[in-house]
């Protein structure tokens, strides 16, 4: 190979390693949200995983999540809930609460009882887009399919694209996959929610939220 012809190479190479670190996951900067006032309400709307079954109520993810920032938190949690029953609930959480940015995290249970997941990210979708219709921010959390060593399901960050939209979606998985951090099989105990409620917090400082 001449020298030309290695330079050619080098600088190749450099151009595909430049373009893998530009695309890997985690490299990339979230969408940034605007900075929430100190009266500013957050809503985190889910299902039992907000709620904070297997905890006391002090211990679930939005309690701790409060202290953390420094902000209301309200936790509009329905355990056993479907993101069907979410989509429907919804309004009348916004309206009584009025928040600036809304966590959701939904979907576990639309995979134990075996929902199609094309119906569970149609309503998510619809979550969604409701909330950001009414000038809501979003931050969506993924949540793992019910087998071992399962990651989140591809749509959740698929939707987070669609919407420009933060996304967490390993922080329920390395949870639950914890056996010290879990009160029963889907479910974290004080410690798994704590683990939440700093990794949100973390996120929501990413984003200019905090």
């Amino acid at each position: 190979m001449s020298a030309n012809e290695n330079r050619c190479a080098i600088y190749l190479l450099r151009l595909v390693l430049l373009a893998l670190a530009l695309g890997a996951p985690g490299c990339s900067k979230p969408p940034r949200l605007s900075q929430l006032g100190a009266d500013d309400v957050i809503v985190a709307f889910g299902d039992s995983l907000t709620y904070g079954t297997g905890a006391a109520e002090h211990e679930s993810y939005p309690a701790v999540l409060a202290q953390l920032t420094g902000r209301q938190v309200v936790r509009a949690g329905v355990p056993g809930e479907v993101t069907a029953q979410a989509l429907r609930r919804l309004p009348q959480v916004i309206a009584e609460h009025q928040p600036r940015l809304m966590i959701v995290c939904l979907g576990g249970n639309d995979m134990l009882r075996k929902v199609n997941e094309a119906e569970t990210r149609s309503n998510l979708r619809a979550i969604i887009g409701a909330i950001r219709e009414r000038g809501i921010a979003v931050v969506l959390i993924g949540v793992p399919r019910p087998a071992l060593l399962a990651s989140a399901p591809e749509f959740y960050g698929e939707l987070a694209k669609e919407f420009a939209i933060p996304y967490e979606g390993g922080i329920v998985k390395d949870v639950l996959y914890s056996a010290g951090m879990k009160s029963d099989a889907i479910h974290p105990n004080a410690q798994g929610y704590q683990r939440m409620a700093e990794a949100i917090a973390a996120l929501l400082r990413k984003t200019g939220a905090i």
